[in-house]
């Protein structure tokens, strides 16, 4: 019971922490919030962020996670309302772009997480979005709708593209203006894996 209790604490502490690093991150970006600020908007100190996540890299590293997740099941969402698979597969993509112009997206997720983080795709988050996409592939590859590329080549490109639109995206000066340019790309860059296309 006091095990339990205490393993539900810890769950606790870690949600407030990554809530309010959330906001701040969004607010101030990585290197304008501190320490001390997020753990007092948490109510908890220094020695709770150090204990969850390490640092604060490893707390950004918890937030990019929990967002490029919900970015994930919102592109999801988006390429299963279509009823044509492929056409799910690049609305998936195009989705994911489009996420490149919500400001905590942009700020957190594609500006400050690659500059603290590293390569993104490295990332946790993104590995399982390629292990999905490369399944959907495969399917289509199966189904004869996609050439008969290597799988795991094409989901790599394909996510690769969707990826660094939405890099460009961020950290252009005009997000807005890219977003059109960077999506009739990806489409077209897309387009070239289906049977049929030249």
């Amino acid at each position: 019971m006091v095990a339990k209790k205490r393993t539900e604490m810890m769950a606790e502490n870690r949600a407030r922490l990554i809530a309010a690093a959330r906001k701040s991150f969004a607010e101030k970006g990585f290197a304008g919030a501190s320490m001390d600020d997020l753990t007092a908007q948490a109510g908890l100190t220094r020695g709770a962020l150090y204990h969850n996540f390490g640092d604060k890299r490893g707390l950004l590293a918890a937030v990019v996670n929990q967002i490029d997740g919900e970015m994930a099941t919102r592109a999801q969402k988006t390429g299963a309302q279509k009823t044509d698979p492929w056409d799910g597969l690049l609305a998936e993509g195009v989705a994911y772009i489009e996420m490149a112009l919500d400001p905590e997206v942009q700020r957190i997720v594609l500006l400050d997480g690659p500059a603290v983080l590293g390569d993104p795709s490295q990332w946790p988050s993104q590995n399982q979005c390629l292990i999905e996409t490369r399944n959907r592939v495969a399917q289509l590859i199966d189904q004869g709708v996609l050439k008969p590329v290597d799988a795991d080549a094409a989901a790599r490109l394909l996510s690769g593209a969707a990826l660094n639109a939405a890099l460009w995206i961020a950290a252009s000066d005009s997000p807005a203006d890219v977003l059109p340019k960077a999506r009739e790309a990806f489409c077209a860059l897309a387009s070239g894996l289906r049977l049929g296309q030249p």
